[in-house]
């Protein structure tokens, strides 16, 4: 049985090619592949396919229906192949083979295509809806993995903070970026493409930071009982982020101008996404535990050291005279903060801080952080 697909005919490379368009219903049946965990790597003439990718693709597709959108899908054709064109000459017309002869490799997409399959496994009405498909003739192992390496070497990922600017449907996106143009102190104060500021820079913080932070403190968006509505999350997020600010006028001083942002950096701990983070998560406890005096609970904030130089940070969130940012600094961010403004704390939380600051002659309160006199 002879198959046909609509196609262009082009050259790139040196090499004669052809954009076609399939319907996601023939993609299970002609752009199938094989599983290369069998062979070495110098044998495979694509990477062994990760299943945990599979489900994660189709349900992209079948949440987002509407507006769901892929790159085009690379494969070498290994059969008999005739480009018949509308006209004489034109570079435009129809790609022809024998469905029993079909036998393609898939050089970049494989992971769509298994997606592509699963989806439509679930919701036949994807199946008449079209794919661009980039077809070349199949040459030998080496240039096949040549392509591979050509098709994912000279792909540059985007920052997290530019995925985040440019993602419409992630709630938690898009209360990052309410909070950003909408928190005094942050608004025209965000980098919102770097992952991290340039050391020169005159921004305040990194959206991605914003994201993290706001993420921590507004927790789950109604995927339980216990979660919050969108609307709720934005309000909750405005507010927390517009006490906080006025809590560390440090941050206020850059906005204002009488403080630069990298000489804020080099002396204050307050400017870096460890704290933001921690302050983020500290605030998810303070809704939970005094949803309606949290604001009371913020104020000894103020009374906070953020400069670098304060010995308390140290094994904190400064080792070896370097701020670090990973989950235990994280934790014991959050566990001082608490300690300070004397809320009580777990048990991760006690024990991710260092020894105690106090004498070894005081007991302190992990109620209120005070110290008592035996």
């Amino acid at each position: 049985m002879q198959i046909s697909f609509p196609a262009m005919e082009g050259v790139i490379g040196g090499r004669k090619y052809y954009s076609c368009l399939m319907k996601l219903s023939t993609v299970p049946k002609m752009l199938t592949f094989r599983d290369w965990a069998e062979f070495t790597p110098e044998q495979r003439e694509q990477r062994v396919l990760n299943k945990r990718r599979v489900p994660e693709i189709a349900r992209y597709m079948l949440d987002n229906e509407e507006g769901y959108l892929f790159s085009s899908i690379t494969a070498s054709y290994k059969c008999e192949v005739e480009f018949v064109p509308n006209a004489p000459g034109s570079k435009i017309g129809e790609l022809k083979m024998e469905f029993e002869d079909a036998n393609f490799v898939i050089n970049d997409g494989q992971h769509r295509c298994a997606g592509i399959t699963a989806a439509i496994a679930e919701n036949k009405s994807l199946a008449d809806e079209t794919i661009s498909v980039l077809l070349f003739p199949y040459e030998n192992l080496s240039r096949v993995q040549q392509m591979f390496s050509d098709l994912n070497s000279n792909v540059s990922k985007t920052s997290k903070s530019l995925d985040i600017l440019y993602d419409k449907r992630d709630p938690y996106s898009r209360v990052a970026l309410e909070v950003v143009e909408k928190v005094p102190v942050f608004s025209g104060m965000v980098d919102k493409d770097a992952i991290s500021l340039p050391v020169r820079s005159a921004k305040l913080f990194t959206l991605s930071s914003i994201f993290d932070a706001t993420q921590e403190l507004i927790g789950d968006l109604e995927d339980d009982e216990d979660g919050v509505s969108y609307n709720e999350a934005v309000a909750r997020a405005l507010d927390y982020w517009t006490t906080v600010s006025k809590m560390i006028p440090q941050w206020g001083k850059v906005k204002a101008g009488d403080l630069k942002s990298v000489d804020l950096r080099q002396e204050y701990i307050c400017a870096h996404s460890v704290v933001l983070r921690a302050l983020g998560s500290v605030g998810s406890d303070l809704f939970r535990n005094y949803p309606k005096n949290w604001k009371e609970k913020l104020m000894e904030l103020h009374a906070l050291d953020w400069r670098k130089v304060n010995k308390d940070w140290e094994n904190v969130c400064i080792v070896a005279n370097s701020v670090v940012s990973n989950r235990q600094a994280r934790l014991a961010t959050k566990a001082y903060i608490k300690r300070k403004l004397g809320l009580e704390l777990t048990d991760p939380e006690k024990r991710s801080l260092p020894a105690i600051e106090e004498p070894a002659d005081a007991a302190v309160s992990e109620k209120t952080g005070v110290a008592a006199k035996k």
